[in-house]
């Protein structure tokens, strides 16, 4: 990663720039069988697609607050770095009632139906599927996600030093967010071929971190897992094997 990148969103493009090829978020429910690996390249395609839905189709604006209704899913990381991309603050597990746009899995669209704004909903099933039945009052992500462009530019330049993530009650700017992940990596030994294996929610700075921040800001990758209470000490011990797993946070 480079000295300079100062948002989540600069870390991806530093990655991309580095290597496209390689991987990135490893995601695994083990309530499902679910896997799925995506590149650098591959996120990168979904955050840019993510972005110009917020900036165009929703009209989000730098300093919008999006509630994230999300668990610890591969589709929640590229929401989180859409967000960076825009410039809008994502309020992990915020009031809807008091945000400008929510974003809501399955398991949360009454409580979703309280924002004033836009709405919308993830299925959150294999390969990105979409609802059978679409529900009233959301866009579906599923639908609406593949005809936007491949390429984001922002309308405006991203400030590194505006708010960009609310997360455990605390407030960060995206810079802060780079520098606390920056810190993690560190701390967790993370360094370019590094794996993080992660299977802590992210409802915390910690499991965010984990799970996206620090492995992106360490020029690693992480395994993100939910449901990993399910897989018992000998499928996690043949996990970490398989996935050349080289951190832990459970």
């Amino acid at each position: 990663m480079n000295a300079t990148d100062r948002t989540p969103a600069d870390l991806l493009r530093s990655a991309l720039a580095a290597d496209p090829g390689r991987p990135l978020v490893t995601f695994y429910d083990d309530a499902t069988g679910e896997r799925v690996e995506l590149s650098v390249a591959t996120l990168a395609n979904w955050v840019a697609k993510t972005a110009n839905l917020l900036q165009g189709d929703l009209a989000a604006e730098p300093g919008d607050r999006l509630a994230l209704l999300l668990p610890a899913h591969w589709q929640t990381a590229v929401w989180l770095l859409a967000c960076s991309s825009t410039g809008v603050v994502a309020d992990l597990g915020g009031d809807p009632a008091g945000a400008d746009l929510v974003v809501s899995g399955p398991d949360t669209l009454d409580a979703a139906r309280a924002c004033p704004g836009e709405r919308v909903a993830l299925a959150l099933r294999p390969l990105g599927g979409r609802f059978p039945q679409p529900p009233q009052g959301f866009t579906d992500y599923a639908v609406e996600v593949p005809g936007q462009g491949d390429r984001f530019a922002p309308y405006a330049p991203v400030d590194p030093d505006a708010p960009a993530l609310r997360v455990d009650g605390t407030e960060l700017t995206a810079a802060q967010v780079v520098e606390r992940a920056r810190a993690d990596a560190a701390r967790r030994g993370l360094g370019p071929g590094s794996r993080l294996l992660s299977g802590l929610p992210y409802d915390t700075w910690e499991g965010v971190s984990a799970g996206l921040f620090a492995p992106l800001a360490g020029g690693g990758s992480v395994v993100l897992c939910r449901h990993l209470d399910r897989l018992g000490a000998e499928g996690l011990d043949k996990r970490r094997e398989s996935e050349r797993v080289t951190a832990l946070a459970v």
